[in-house]
């Protein structure tokens, strides 16, 4: 097998991620300049692993906070990556087991631990699970279209907004017990199982944009919504933020429906 055919069969990457030799030495060589991010996404898989602990120990709260901590760490380690131009094949793939940890393992295991539990073997188990092989199959199919990602849009809910989904509905119910028995245990099947559908379908998701001038300016009602959003969860905290991830969830299944009328009417 010769060389060229060798190179193509590599898994590609978007041009900002360069090889480590392409790229210019430092003043400290022996420190990657990829370390900052990879730094944070290491917290992101920490806080992901904690929460696990937290959850097996009964911690629901503790547990949820985490989950959004994570979502922190995720957040911050693709913005300092972008700053500092230190993108990475170690850091996308590093990136990519942490989200597997935090946004796939911890929410499974705390609706499991917070409910599931309860209805028995095979089913909590079952059930709960499906929220972890939704978010591998979502972050695999997420790493093999990287070449020509649209980064304004998503193909399937992404793992953080599910995982906080499912972190603020538990927070949510241990701020105020609305639900209990057989009834929460219906409510976490029914979520479990429709968000791990919504990671592997193709119901297109927009990025969050950033607040910037140009944002409020181009997407007024979208970045008004966002705000209004914001208010509701510093005053009614973890009701609010479940209430605006359904939103979120509901308005990519109705534009994805809209869409499909579109093209089936032309």
């Amino acid at each position: 097998m010769g060389n060229d055919q060798r190179q193509s069969e590599r898994k590609q990457y978007p041009p900002v991620l360069q090889n480590d030799a392409e790229r210019p030495q430092g003043r400290f060589p022996f420190v990657s300049r990829s370390f900052v991010p990879s730094a944070f996404t290491v917290m992101n898989m920490v806080s992901g692993y904690v929460s696990i602990i937290m959850a097996g120990e009964g911690s629901f709260i503790i547990a949820g906070w985490l989950i959004f901590l994570a979502a922190f760490f995720d957040t911050i380690d693709g913005f300092v990556a972008r700053l500092t131009n230190s993108s990475s094949e170690f850091g996308v793939e590093l990136d990519s087991l942490s989200d597997l940890v935090s946004f796939g393992a911890a929410p499974a295991y705390l609706v499991y631990k917070f409910g599931l539990e309860h209805l028995g073997m095979p089913y909590g188990l079952l059930f709960s699970s499906l929220l972890m092989v939704g978010s591998g199959l979502r972050l695999a199919r997420f790493n093999i279209s990287l070449i020509g990602y649209n980064k304004a849009s998503f193909s399937g809910l992404p793992t953080p907004a599910q995982a906080m989904t499912v972190a603020s509905f538990v927070l949510w119910m241990m701020a105020e017990p609305l639900l209990s028995g057989v009834e929460l245990q219906r409510a976490l099947v029914i979520l479990s199982v429709s968000l791990a559908a919504l990671m592997v379908s193709k119901v297109n998701y927009d990025a969050l944009p950033k607040p910037t001038r140009d944002s409020f300016r181009r997407h007024p009602v979208q970045m008004s919504a966002y705000a209004v959003a914001i208010v509701g969860v510093l005053f009614f905290q973890a009701k609010a933020f479940f209430v605006s991830m359904l939103l979120y969830i509901l308005l990519g299944i109705v534009r994805s429906l809209a869409l499909m009328v579109r093209q089936w009417q032309d």
